[in-house]
C-alpha cells in the first residue's frame, strides 16, 4: 500500500521544481532568431542576470549546465601553467579545480572537509605566504549542495584584500543565486557562475558567467580561450556570437518568465522566505536528532545554508531505505549523499520555487518514514517546523 498518488514533491537540490508560469512561457512556437524581440529578450536577460549577482560588471549566457559555466570561467581568465588556490569545504569547488587541472593548471587544495565553512583567515595567511604571487585565481563555491554548507565570501573577499593579494575571486553560486544575497562587487569577487535550474527555477540548460574589468582586463591575456567560452567573441556585435550560434529560444523565454516572478516578489522577499522555510528544516532536524541516530552534516549552526540541509543517517541506519520510502510510498523525493556522503546521508532541498506547504508536506513524510523504519528520533520535528513558522509569519 502508498500514498503517493497526486502531484510528486521534488524536494532534491536541483533541479528544482520549475514553475507552471515558466513552462507556459516556454511553451510557444520558435521565432526569427534575427528579430528585434528576441535581440530584446537577450539584452534584458543579460541586464537582469547581473542585477540579481549585484555587479556593474559584465554578463554571459552559455549553452551549458554549471559543468560548463565552470569551464567558461577558467578558460577565459586562466593559461596552461597557472597555479589556482581551490579552498575545499565540501565537493564542488574541489570539482572545479579537478575541471582547472584537466586543463593544465596546477591546483593547490586548502584543505577543507565536509562539516565545516572555509575559515577566511587560513586563506589570508595561504595568500601572504605566496611571496612571488604565483597564485592565479582563487575558486570557492558560496554554498556546497554535497556538504550543506554556506561560505562567507564577504569575508573571504575581505581576506584577499588583507592579505594584499592580486589573485582572482573566482565563486561558484550555482546553489545560492536567488536563494540568498550575491553582492558580487561590494565582496571583492572578480568572477562569478550559476546556472538556471536551481534558484533561477528555470529547467537546465543556462549557464551564467560574470565578470568584472579586472578579470575582463587578465582575460585578454589568457592562453585557455577557446572559441565557444571565449568572452571576446560572444562581445560582438551579431545577435548570434552572443551564443556562439544558435540562441537557447524556448531555455531563454523561460528564463525571462522566471526572473520577472524573482523580481514580483521582490528578491529581499525571496531571501527572507528561503531563511524562514531553511530555518522551519533545521528546527524539524535539530528534533529529530535528538533521537541519536540522525544529525546535522554541517555542525556549526551559522554555516547551514538556506538552500539544502544534508542529514547524516548514523547507528548502521541506511539513508537510502528512507529516501526509496519517501519516494515509492508518498512521492517525496529526496536528494542523496554525495562525495563522502554517499550512503551516509541524505539531503533536504529548500530552494527556488518553494513555500511552505511543500517544506512541511516534505517534512511529514520524512517524520512518516522515521516511524515506519523504527528509526530513532526524537518526537514532534514536523509541528517544531510549523511552531517556527507560525511564530514568523504573523496575520
Amino acid at each position: 500500500m502508498s500514498v503517493r498518488a497526486g502531484r510528486e514533491f521534488l524536494a532534491i537540490p536541483g533541479p528544482t521544481t520549475v514553475p507552471d508560469e515558466v513552462l507556459r512561457a516556454m511553451h510557444r512556437p520558435a521565432v526569427d532568431i534575427y528579430s528585434g524581440p528576441l535581440l530584446a529578450l537577450t539584452d534584458g536577460l543579460l541586464k537582469d542576470i547581473a542585477r540579481v549577482f549585484n555587479t556593474t560588471g559584465r554578463a554571459y549566457i552559455y549553452i551549458s549546465n554549471g559543468h560548463g559555466a565552470w569551464e567558461a570561467a577558467l578558460t577565459n581568465v586562466l593559461s596552461k601553467g597557472d597555479k589556482i588556490l581551490v579552498l575545499e569545504s565540501g565537493r564542488f569547488a574541489i570539482g572545479w579545480g579537478e575541471s582547472a587541472r584537466r586543463m593544465g593548471v596546477e591546483v593547490e587544495i586548502l584543505k577543507g572537509d565536509m562539516r565545516r565553512a572555509v575559515r577566511p583567515a587560513e586563506v589570508e595567511a595561504r595568500l601572504k605566504a605566496d611571496k612571488g604571487k604565483t597564485i592565479k585565481a582563487i575558486l570557492v563555491a558560496q554554498v556546497d549542495t554535497a556538504s550543506g554548507v554556506v561560505n562567507d565570501i564577504a569575508a573571504i573577499g575581505q581576506a584577499v584584500r588583507a592579505a594584499g593579494h592580486d589573485a582572482l575571486l573566482m565563486v561558484d553560486a550555482v546553489a545560492s543565486l536567488g536563494c540568498m544575497p550575491f553582492n558580487m562587487d561590494e565582496w571583492g569577487v572578480d568572477v562569478a557562475m550559476s546556472g538556471s535550474q536551481k534558484g533561477m527555477m528555470a529547467p537546465p540548460g543556462l549557464g551564467f558567467v560574470v565578470a568584472n574589468d579586472r578579470a575582463r582586463e587578465v582575460h585578454k591575456k589568457a592562453g585557455l580561450r577557446t572559441p565557444y567560452w571565449d568572452w571576446t567573441d560572444r562581445e560582438g556585435d551579431q545577435h548570434y556570437q552572443k551564443y556562439a550560434g544558435t540562441p537557447p529560444e524556448h531555455l531563454l523565454f523561460g528564463q525571462r518568465q522566471a526572473l520577472d516572478m524573482l523580481f514580483a516578489e521582490g528578491l529581499d522577499n525571496v531571501f527572507r522566505r528561503h531563511q524562514l522555510l531553511a530555518e522551519a528544516v533545521r528546527r524539524a532536524v535539530g528534533i529529530w536528532a535528538e533521537g541519536q541516530a540522525i544529525g546535522f552534516n554541517i555542525i556549526e549552526p551559522s554555516e547551514r545554508c538556506d538552500t539544502v540541509t544534508a542529514v547524516l543517517v548514523n547507528s548502521g541506519r541506511n539513508p537510502e531505505a528512507l529516501r526509496a520510502y519517501c519516494n515509492e510510498k508518498c512521492g517525496v523525493i529526496l536528494g542523496h549523499g554525495i562525495g563522502e556522503l554517499s550512503g551516509k546521508a541524505f539531503r533536504v532541498a529548500h530552494m527556488g520555487h518553494v513555500n511552505a506547504p511543500m517544506i512541511l508536506g516534505t517534512l511529514s513524510v520524512i517524520e512518516m518514514a522515521l516511524n515506519a523504519l523504527e528509526i530513532p528520533h526524537g518526537k514532534g520535528g514536523a509541528q517544531a517546523a510549523i511552531d517556527w513558522l507560525g511564530q514568523q509569519v504573523k496575520a
